[in-house]
């Protein structure tokens, strides 16, 4: 075996050390403890809901918010990203979810990304697919205990 063929054999074998490596230590305990998968449905007048945000804002001093995206009424939580679920505990629910124009955004782009403006002006405008009052834990009126195995939460929004 050559010097130059032993040496790219033992960078090669190296890299993939490493990268084992980061695959293991990626898979480990983050330290703030165990999350668990918290996800369901919402509908609006029969409907599920197209799209929006869901947010769940711990009741207590202490805990995490956990949030994710509504696509066609469904939602799956993270805490974290990667729809790692959420603590246990209490939460109050907010529900955000409108129809933004973004097309003077798109033609202010020019390729690129949108002027922080126009996406402000984009989404103040936005007409709301829901009730306002879900916009905000302080007017909602939905809440959820998160326990420590699969939850699954169905909110019926009305007027």
């Amino acid at each position: 075996m050559t010097h130059e063929l032993r040496n790219g054999c033992i960078r090669c074998l190296a890299v993939a050390l490493g990268m084992a490596l980061m695959l293991v230590l990626g898979c480990s305990d983050d330290g703030l403890g165990k999350r668990y998968p918290v996800y369901g449905t919402v509908t609006y007048k029969g409907e599920p809901v197209a799209k929006g945000n869901i947010n769940f804002v711990p009741t207590g001093a202490e805990g995490r918010a956990a949030n994710g995206p509504i696509e066609n009424g469904k939602y799956t939580l993270s805490t974290l990203g990667n729809d790692d679920g959420a603590f246990p505990g209490s939460y109050q629910v907010a529900i955000i979810a409108t129809d933004a124009d973004y097309t003077q955004v798109k033609a202010n782009a020019g390729g690129g990304a949108g002027r922080q403006d126009d996406v402000y002006k984009a989404n103040m405008s936005a007409k709301s697919l829901i009730p306002t009052k879900y916009r905000s834990i302080q007017t909602s009126d939905l809440k959820a205990e998160i326990k420590p195995e699969s939850n699954k939460f169905d909110f019926t929004l009305t007027d």
